[in-house]
């Protein structure tokens, strides 16, 4: 009666017996796990199911290889996503650089709480490197649009101002 009590106590989904996802395992881990087996005081209910567990992982690799032998590809890579939903009116995406700035003053302002708290010691170091990544983000994309304008700019200056082309030297 007592261990029922005990039995109860575990939640459903947990334990040795219940494992959601079975391992699959090699010829020299099998052998292994007998000898295990053997050595471990288990009961025969229990080598039966470790056994019948492993030979049900054999059988799912065996099927997975004949599929990949007959087509050429697992049955995991045939599953094809749906096809993307449309957004309509998709919300206006904040600028990166502008989101960099708002997160830089408030880690300032965070930095600026903790040391009025007397605690400013304890972050000053993680809040200044994340500034610091930040910065650098923000580098990246200042030189990154700072590309994008030259080439747009040396596009127009090919373009005459009634349209047409202009020939080049």
């Amino acid at each position: 009666m007592a261990s029922q009590e005990k039995m109860d106590a575990v939640t459903k989904g947990t334990g040795l017996w219940s494992c959601p996802k079975q391992a699959t395992y090699t010829p020299g881990t099998w052998e292994l796990l007998r000898v295990m087996m053997k050595e471990s005081r288990l009961t025969p209910f229990q080598q039966r199911h470790i056994v019948d567990t492993m030979k049900r992982d054999l059988e799912k690799e065996k099927q997975r290889l004949q599929n990949i032998f007959a087509t050429g590809k697992d049955k995991k890579e045939r599953k094809k996503k749906p096809p993307p939903v449309p957004q309509e009116d998709p919300a206006p995406e904040l600028d990166r650089f502008q989101e960099l700035v708002k997160e830089i003053q408030e880690r300032k302002e965070f930095l600026a709480d903790m040391e009025a708290l007397g605690q400013g010691r304890q972050y000053r170091g993680i809040i200044l490197a994340e500034i610091s990544q930040k910065l650098r983000e923000m580098e990246d994309i200042d030189h990154k649009r700072t590309e994008e304008l030259r080439k747009a700019l040396a596009t127009t200056k090919s373009v005459s101002i009634d349209g047409g082309r202009v020939a080049e030297p």
